[in-house]
């Protein structure tokens, strides 16, 4: 299976935004540290997400850094990617892992203990648990559950766990001591005004 890295980024397609040079820019600086995660607008055709994908991945293998992709499995499989990740509205976990195969990776969204630990049973990889903070880069996201909301979550699961949702490199620090595997980002790296400088700052923070 492919390696986990504790640094997930998310690609960041709102209008005006240049998720491949993000992207470029942020492997520059992790290498096989980082794990790219194609995220794609809801209005977004498959074709659309399918050349992402496929760029973002080609960009990913000289490093040997993971790839995989937000919700749309199928795009997942097309481009060889490592994996995906699904969350309350896609794909049911079991199915999800069923379309992946046994050694796909498979991320699942998950905000409490008792969804944790059925998603595990079903065959997740790894979760994205949050939002742990207030963050703009996603509409109609629930309260966020913080430090200790991760920590329960955590104490649930045998499974990494990814803490999402308003992350900087200033809070890191409190969600590793929660027991976080590592963390996920969109912002704190895409709208930094040196997105390989803010890369460097995550991972110092994660080490």
């Amino acid at each position: 299976m492919p390696s986990l890295g504790r640094l997930h980024l998310i690609t960041d397609t709102r209008p005006g935004r240049d998720p491949l040079t993000v992207v470029r820019a942020a492997l520059a600086a992790a290498h096989a540290d980082l794990v790219v995660q194609v995220r794609v607008q809801d209005s977004a055709t498959d074709r659309e997400a399918y050349d992402l994908a496929a760029r973002v991945l080609a960009l990913c293998t000289p490093y040997g850094a993971t790839c995989l992709v937000n919700d749309r499995l199928h795009v997942a499989l097309a481009v060889g990617a490592a994996g995906g990740h699904v969350g309350a509205d896609d794909l049911p976990v079991a199915a999800a892992r069923h379309v992946l195969g046994p050694t796909g990776v498979l991320g699942v969204t998950a905000r409490e203990p008792r969804g944790a630990v059925e998603a595990v049973v079903a065959g997740a990889t790894y979760l994205g648990v949050g939002p742990c903070h207030a963050t703009s880069t996603k509409a109609g996201l629930p309260d966020p559950i913080g430090s200790v909301g991760v920590r329960d979550v955590v104490d649930a699961v045998d499974v990494p766990v990814i803490a999402i949702g308003g992350v900087t490199a200033d809070r890191v620090p409190a969600l590793r001591a929660a027991g976080a595997y590592g963390v996920a980002v969109v912002g704190a790296v895409s709208s930094a005004a040196d997105p390989g400088r803010a890369t460097t700052d995550l991972l110092r923070a994660l080490a």
